[in-house]
């Protein structure tokens, strides 16, 4: 593949990809800077399905290396360890914009990798690995994807909209405004403000959504000039007969939804069992190994398609609760004598005990980044136990 780097201006900021030029073996990949902040991404598939599963195995990983800010890490081996909680949060917001755009039945393992080669203060890497992963999927000809994504950030500093703000207009920002979309919507929002109005965050979405397209139209013009040709991809058909489906949601169709309308977590669970148990032991003992995982397969779209009813037809959650229906709440404080502060709280059937704990500055966090170290003196830590 020859070496391709193209441009775009964004609020008067330089927005670049190139590729070609580093992990050629990669099925696609890019490399996006703004200043000197470079994020590599790449986007490989396994050869073939993944055996036994009906949903789409894709892995997102982004790593801000320590070395991008000219920084060691700490600890004993001096290693990148394990990801932040940063990362993390990264990986899922742009596991979320790319998820829905991949075509129904694609069951191979597909993994999106971002790595922050290069960060200087200005400009915060995260939100180029959304526009990068879509640029390496569309390269990957023999990954079927098609819709173009891209991801800006929006702040509002002096009054004024600011698409993708510095490092230090962020700290001065009123929002902070994470989009990515397509060229015909927006596929993903993440946002955390200073109380601004519903009129900001709409203008704040359009301007989002007028840069992404420019975004999109460069990721299409290189694709272009690669001339890359994707795969032909079509979902298997079903394993069962149609009549063998028709027969099934005709005469449990009813009772389900009944199940499913049953107020309570678990006697609904209980209910919804019990059907699913009925409907199983109907077959015959000679064509249960064979039909049990057919049909296991179409009562789960009958629960898809019963819960979309639901809400689209009858404008009610499957509880008979309207959409701005809440369950009860309770709160109590004190709940535990040695803890600082504690709390429970209750509504219906999901709890919270939530402690608080006050210390020194000695107890402040150590945090770790390609910026350098910093102390961290608020955390919040949450924990959702099996039980």
């Amino acid at each position: 593949m020859k070496e391709i780097t193209k441009s775009v201006e964004i609020d008067g900021k330089t927005l670049t990809f190139e590729t070609g030029k580093i992990a050629k073996q990669a099925g696609g990949s890019t490399v996006v800077r703004m200043g000197d902040t470079m994020v590599l991404v790449t986007a490989c598939a396994s050869p073939d399905p993944r055996p036994g599963v009906d949903f789409l195995p894709l892995t997102v990983d982004y790593r801000e290396n320590t070395y991008a800010g000219g920084n060691i890490p700490g600890g004993f081996f001096k290693r990148e360890g394990r990801p932040t909680e940063r990362e993390t949060l990264t990986c899922r917001v742009v596991d979320r914009g790319l998820r829905p755009l991949f075509p129904d039945g694609w069951r191979r393992e597909t993994q999106v990798i971002g790595w922050v080669l290069s960060a200087d203060d200005d400009f915060s890497p995260d939100v180029y690995c959304i526009s990068g992963a879509s640029l390496a999927l569309l390269l990957a000809a023999e990954i079927p994807f098609d819709a173009a994504l891209a991801g800006v950030r929006i702040g509002r500093v002096d009054g004024r909209l600011v698409v993708f703000p510095t490092n230090e207009q962020q700290a001065d920002s009123e929002l902070d405004l994470v989009v990515a979309g397509t060229e015909d919507a927006l596929a993903m929002v993440e946002c955390g403000a200073s109380e601004v109005s519903e009129s900001i965050i709409l203008d704040a979405l359009d301007l989002a959504h007028r840069e992404i397209k420019k975004i999109i139209a460069l990721q299409r013009e290189i694709v272009a000039e690669v001339g890359v040709v994707k795969m032909d991809f079509a979902v298997a058909p079903d394993p069962w007969p149609a009549d063998f489906a028709d027969a099934i949601r005709g005469r449990w169709s009813d009772e389900l939804r009944d199940a499913l309308h049953v107020r309570g977590k678990f006697e609904q669970q209980d209910a919804v069992k019990a059907v699913r148990a009925k409907v199983l032991a109907e077959l015959s003992e000679e064509d249960a190994d064979e039909k049990t995982p057919w049909v296991k397969s179409i009562y789960r779209s009958m629960v898809k398609a019963i819960t979309r009813e639901t809400i689209l037809e009858r404008r009610e959650r499957l509880d008979g609760r309207a959409f701005d229906e809440i369950r009860k709440v309770t709160c109590e404080v004190g709940v535990l004598p040695r803890a600082h502060g504690s709390a429970l709280f209750t509504r219906g059937e999901t709890q919270a005990i939530v402690t608080c704990t006050l210390g020194t500055s000695d107890d402040s966090q150590l945090i770790e980044s390609y910026l350098g170290d910093s102390r961290q003196t608020f955390m919040l830590h949450y924990n959702f136990p099996p039980f």
